[in-house]
């Protein structure tokens, strides 16, 4: 299993990380679960259960070998996200609300319509911002230190 690059890339996803998602075809169709990564380097997916394949796995330094199951992606063309009404596959459309807010919603043939909410860990980082200065970084009394003013002529060049 290893990587390739899709020919060609889908430029607008409507499938997001955290999304409850069924499979609508392959070995576990019909199955649902939650999508823990978006690969979009290669148009696929890791739904949480879903596509499992045995991974022989060598024994190393820190760590017992054997043989795994782990989630393989699948190509999103092969996972529809869930109506949270009827709880039955459904494409999605994007659409505005009255207050100006962007919305994805629900739609097809046996779909309500019914508003599909954001994904909560979307909100939470995968990396955290840094909190503490790194060695890099420019201390705050150089950023706030004036060094030009016009009316006083002190960093102005001599021409």
């Amino acid at each position: 299993m290893g990587w390739k690059a899709a020919e060609k890339l889908i430029r607008h996803w409507k499938i997001l990380r955290g999304d409850n998602v069924m499979v609508i075809r392959g070995k576990d169709k019909g199955e649902t679960g939650l999508i823990k990564r978006v690969i979009r380097s290669q148009n696929r997916v890791i739904v949480e259960g879903n596509n499992l394949v045995k991974k022989h796995i060598k024994q190393g330094e820190g760590h017992a070998g054997g043989i795994f199951s782990i989630e393989a992606p699948l190509h999103v063309s092969n996972v529809q996200v869930v109506d949270p009404v009827t709880g039955k596959p459904c494409k999605v459309g994007y659409k505005y609300l009255e207050d100006g807010t962007k919305v994805r919603f629900a739609r097809g043939m046996n779909a309500s319509g019914a508003v599909i909410p954001r994904p909560e860990i979307l909100k939470e980082r995968r990396k955290p911002r840094p909190t503490l200065p790194g060695p890099k970084d420019t201390p705050i009394e150089l950023v706030l230190e004036k060094t030009y003013d016009e009316k006083a002529g002190i960093g102005m060049p001599d021409l």
